[in-house]
């Protein structure tokens, strides 16, 4: 696969460089290449970045980060099975538990909820450090939920890490998992209150929190009027249905952010003044009317006259 030329090898981190130091260095800096194309889309695109890693794992298979970020790179694809058998290479190579969570959880995926539960309860959660538990936590009320157990998934994530005001990299996720369990109970008022919390946690946008909690307050998000919907589709609109469009329109249009109160002011005055310019304008030519009326008048009677003298 394509390498571009902006990627050299360098971004990896240094313990997979050192790694990557009993191989060629020509062979090195390829694998590495392919490593960081694989950490460099795995969000974005997952099934380009499921390749780099069949290609990294081609050139190195023995090589514990290789086939991690190979575990990695199936996991994201929802390829569980190849994702575990990989965690697990990598496990025996690095004698670790850091992968034991994302093992348990692709357990889930491969549906065996059952031995999930299995390996949230081992020694090597112990051996995790806080950011792990958490993982290995979210993993297990996710197993209680597939298996149907509602409550217990809400008493799962119920924890001093859940409780603390303190902000972690995992404070987000934890909060949105535990407002997400309360909602599937029922409890609204409840799991609210959480996704609000998940949304001041939620620093780097990982979870769609304010999505949740703005659609449990009823709040839609819709485009007025698109620029590029089509034109027809307002001239075959129903007379009435346009009307109704237009004064909803007319209520809800609110001023420009940019205006300031100088500005209200002085368009308040022009306002006034053209008003009474046209007033002024009204009362004029009501008064040349006027006027005209009586010239009128006036020439009528001298007719009158000079027909009486004749």
């Amino acid at each position: 696969m394509p390498i571009p030329e902006d990627v050299t090898g360098d971004e990896i981190d240094k313990d997979v460089r050192q790694e990557l130091q009993s191989l060629p260095k020509t062979l090195a800096e390829d694998v590495a290449k392919n490593l960081v194309m694989v950490a460099r889309l795995i969000d974005e695109d997952p099934q380009s970045a499921y390749g780099y890693s069949k290609v990294a794992l081609r050139l190195a298979s023995r090589v514990a980060a290789v086939r991690e970020a190979a575990g990695f790179a199936a996991y994201a694809n929802q390829k569980f099975g190849e994702a575990l058998a990989e965690f697990r290479a990598a496990r025996r190579m690095t004698g670790t538990v850091e992968l034991w969570p994302v093992m348990a959880d692709c357990e889930r995926g491969l549906g065996r909820p059952e031995k999930a539960l299995d390996m949230a309860g081992a020694l090597e959660v112990h051996k995790l450090d806080k950011a792990g538990q958490v993982e290995m936590r979210l993993v297990a009320a996710g197993a209680r939920r597939d298996m149907g157990q509602l409550d217990a998934a809400i008493v799962t994530l119920q924890s001093p890490e859940l409780a603390s005001n303190s902000v972690q990299p995992w404070t987000a996720r934890l909060r949105y998992a535990y407002a997400d369990a309360l909602l599937a109970v029922g409890r609204e008022r409840e799991a609210r209150e959480w996704f609000a919390k998940a949304v001041e946690a939620d620093r780097d946008g990982s979870t769609d929190a304010s999505d949740r909690l703005a659609e449990l307050d009823g709040v839609e998000f819709v485009d007025a009027l698109a620029e590029d919907a089509p034109e027809d589709a307002l001239e075959d609109a129903p007379e009435d249905a346009l009307e109704d469009v237009s004064e909803d329109a007319s209520d809800e249009t609110e001023e420009p952010s940019g205006k300031s109160s100088e500005d209200h002011a002085e368009n308040a005055e022009v306002a006034e003044n053209a008003k009474v310019a046209e007033n002024a304008e009204d009362a004029k030519a009501a008064e040349n009317a006027e006027n005209a009326e009586d010239a009128k008048a006036a020439q009528d009677a001298v007719d009158a006259e000079d027909g009486d003298k004749d």
